[in-house]
């Protein structure tokens, strides 16, 4: 960690927070005129001084990361996601995301950088108009399915990001049917969040897939993990951030596989988790579907999947559907039926969650 530090100040997600009050204390940050601000659960209490903001992240396997982003990465994504856009100065955001994520912070820098507060509407039960937004598939699939006042705000706005998780071609497909001008975006706490739009890179950033992972470059990089500056080192290579995920170009555009911890080798065969949700939602769009595994003598691991709905497919309909798609190795050995699927605040599924689920309930064949 650098010598020279600044203070941190925590910023609690409740109710009662000010957005604008908020928002004055980032544009301080940015500016250099204030302490850094610590979002979700940050232990630090000193920052290198070039940090602004500091998010807390945890992958896959359940390690916490708190990623310092200085101002300048901050600021770059903003003005290359409002550029991408076209939003203008002016223009309105609304907030839809818990702000202990990097991609409800986004809105917030990138309402500063077009002179206006963002509408919060994390809790909101009426959904005045805004130009753009930011959302998860879980709220996509629910405006989509029921909640017919976040379906109007969303057909109001100009665009709406969606990121946070895979967005399947059917949820996709969906939305653009019924008017919604999506645009479906990839990265992560330590690119600044989505840096990645419909496929291609926003201004400023590079992209590149090495042995099929992707790998990420450019104006958007964090500046280190606070916690951890040696796995902060270890993840780049030559200035590359190494990500968890696979991915491979088709038509020039970035198409992300699904993460590489991700995949499932079942009896000596891979099978990629996103790829069994994907086969499933197409086929059947109403419903939403999870893939995990479990760790097990005789397949090394157990392809499981969960899902949720009504008038959901029969275990047969299922098996056939995947062993169609994705061959032999691609049928489940456990299905398990849930009221709704466990996730985590940004909208991702919570496998851990379903691992642990497995024998503890009476629905699984």
């Amino acid at each position: 960690m650098e010598k020279s530090t600044k203070a941190l100040r925590r910023i609690s997600d409740t109710p009662a927070l000010d957005v604008v009050d908020l928002l004055t204390q980032l544009a301080r940050a940015l500016v250099g005129k204030g302490p850094a601000l610590g979002f979700g659960d940050i232990s630090a209490e000193q920052v290198p001084d070039r940090v602004a903001v500091v998010i807390a992240s945890s992958g896959s396997t359940g390690e916490r990361k708190e990623v310092g982003l200085s101002a300048s990465a901050l600021l770059s994504s903003a003005t290359a996601s409002n550029k991408n856009l076209g939003a203008r100065h002016g223009q309105v955001w609304s907030l839809l995301l818990p702000l202990t994520h990097i991609a409800g912070v986004n809105v917030l820098v990138r309402s500063l950088e077009l002179g206006t507060a963002p509408l919060d509407l994390r809790r909101a039960t009426t959904y005045p108009k805004a130009d753009f937004t930011a959302i998860v598939p879980t709220q996509l699939f629910r405006a989509l399915n029921g909640d017919g006042k976040l379906l109007q705000h969303l057909q109001n706005c100009r665009a709406v990001l969606v990121g946070g998780a895979a967005l399947s071609d059917s949820l996709l497909g969906k939305a653009q049917e019924n008017g919604i001008k999506i645009v479906s975006t990839y990265g992560m706490s330590e690119t600044s969040g989505g840096c990645i739009y419909d496929g291609y890179p926003l201004e400023g950033v590079q992209l590149r897939i090495e042995a099929g992972v992707i790998q990420i470059k450019g104006l958007t990089l964090a500046t280190t993990y606070i916690n951890n500056e040696q796995a902060w080192q270890e993840s780049l290579i030559e200035g590359w951030f190494v990500t968890n995920d696979l991915g491979e170009y088709s038509s020039g555009k970035l198409q992300v596989l699904g993460r590489s911890d991700e995949v499932v080798i079942t009896g000596a065969e891979k099978v990629s988790l996103q790829a069994i949700e994907d086969a499933l939602s197409a086929q059947y769009p109403g419903i939403e579907f999870a893939g995990f595994f479990i760790a097990e003598e005789e397949w090394g691991q157990a392809l499981h999947v969960a899902l949720t709905g009504i008038d959901s497919p029969t275990d047969n309909e299922i098996i056939l559907t995947l062993s169609s798609a994705l061959g032999e190795a691609a049928k489940p050995k456990g299905i398990i039926r849930l009221a709704t699927l466990p996730r985590t605040s940004i909208g991702k599924v919570d496998r851990k969650v379903l691992q642990a689920l497995v024998g503890k309930t009476d629905d699984i064949t």
